[in-house]
């Protein structure tokens, strides 16, 4: 079996890896029939010559490997036919702008895994960039709180070589006694945790957070049920809620209307309500004035979010009163953060994390018989044809 590490073509370039070249080293002693290739490519946050030193194979053509990895989506007119692709597709959830990448990858019977679906039996997912995403977005949204009130300023994370390198820099700042909400208890919420945590921002819980004041900044970290309500009025479980979110409604404005940083790190669903509505920001009691989208879902649960922002230029303002773009330093408007490739900012780190995922749980399934159906799972697509799992995206090909 060959596997090839393909080089990144979406603009702008990606800097992550799946595997970095120590864990091509790891594999090769693993599984001794294993071959690795990598393509060659100047953007790669480890180098072609990092991939050399360690005897792994640096070519121009990828093309004899029967499985390519890659990050982000690839290029319709780069894609391969007949091969088994793995990468962030960004179809699952019927996203408009890649119906012609999904369109092509069944035109050229490839067989597609993307990243975001590789669970186990449970559900969960066993490969992610979540935490990078949670660490480099709060620091971000911290950042941006600075460049909103004009009161410090913090370098960009891509210039630091770490997580550790930005927590020193949190630390090097003095906040005002600000209230930060922070949703999710996953992956991403968690890292962003990791983040206001190494500063030493004090964390409170709901009740104190929506009636206390504070001679210092704190900050709170809500899970599902503290942010949605049943419109009945019952209180069951957070597995109701995700069984029939349709049955809730958003209770964030109590957070809202105390908050002066959000911290989205939450994972939205289809049929979960809106977290805040562009009629709920347009309230007088709406205090949020800068909102750090780490999930950047456009137009969706975060109303301010209506268009991700770069690394390059990370924040824009959110106009609340006309919905509309305007400067983040207008002081009625929210300030967001909205950069839809967090971990790029920090790829060594970033890489690291995921390649040991991928390597504890998937690369394993092409050796054991897909013992667990981590393969099956994930295939999104098969000999031309959606698999069943997915099927539920045949509409979403049709155009319709």
């Amino acid at each position: 079996m060959k596997f090839g590490i393909i080089r990144e073509r979406k603009d702008p370039p990606d800097k992550r890896v799946v595997l970095t070249p120590n864990a091509c080293v790891t594999l090769k002693k693993t599984y001794p029939e294993i071959e690795i290739i990598v393509e060659k490519s100047d953007n790669r946050t480890f180098s072609d010559s990092e991939y050399r030193e360690k005897g792994i194979e640096v070519v121009d053509d990828v093309s004899s490997a029967d499985v390519l990895l890659g990050v982000k989506e690839v290029p319709v007119e780069a894609l391969i036919p007949n091969k088994k692709y793995f990468f962030f597709s960004h179809t699952i959830k019927e996203q408009p702008y890649n119906r012609d990448l999904l369109r092509a990858i069944l035109e050229k019977n490839i067989e597609l895994h993307d990243h975001e679906v590789i669970t186990d039996k449970n559900e969960i997912r066993l490969v992610a960039f979540g935490r990078y995403a949670g660490i480099v977005g709060a620091y971000n949204g911290i950042r941006t709180f600075g460049l909103k009130q004009k009161s410090f300023e913090l370098p960009k994370a891509q210039k630091l070589k770490d997580q550790a390198e930005l927590i020193e820099e949190l630390k090097k700042i003095a906040l005002p006694n600000i209230k930060i909400v922070l949703t999710g208890k996953g992956r991403v919420s968690n890292g962003a945790k990791e983040m206001v945590d190494g500063m030493g921002m004090k964390e409170v819980d709901v009740e104190s957070f929506l009636t206390d004041s504070f001679d210092e900044a704190v900050y709170c970290q809500i899970d599902v049920l503290d942010y949605n309500k049943r419109k009945d009025g019952r209180v069951i479980d957070m597995y109701d809620f995700f069984d029939h979110p349709e049955d809730y409604d958003s209770d964030f404005m109590r957070f809202a209307k105390v908050s002066d940083v959000y911290i989205a790190g939450h994972f939205y669903a289809s049929g979960a309500p809106y977290i805040f509505t562009r009629e709920d920001a347009k309230s007088e009691d709406f205090k949020i004035r800068v909102v750090a989208d780490i999930s950047c879902d456009i137009d969706g649960p975060v109303a301010s979010t209506i268009r991700p922002s770069t690394i390059a230029d990370p924040v824009y303002g959110y106009d609340r009163i006309e919905e509309k773009e305007t400067s983040y330093s207008d002081p009625e408007a929210i300030a967001v953060m909205a950069v839809d490739n967090l971990p790029n900012e920090l790829p060594r780190d970033a890489s690291r994390g995921f390649s040991e995922g991928f390597v504890t749980h998937v690369i394993p399934a092409f050796f054991n018989g897909d013992k667990d159906g981590i393969l099956e799972r994930s295939a999104m697509t098969k000999k031309g044809k959606l698999t069943d799992r997915f099927n539920y995206l045949e509409g979403y090909v049709q155009g319709e």
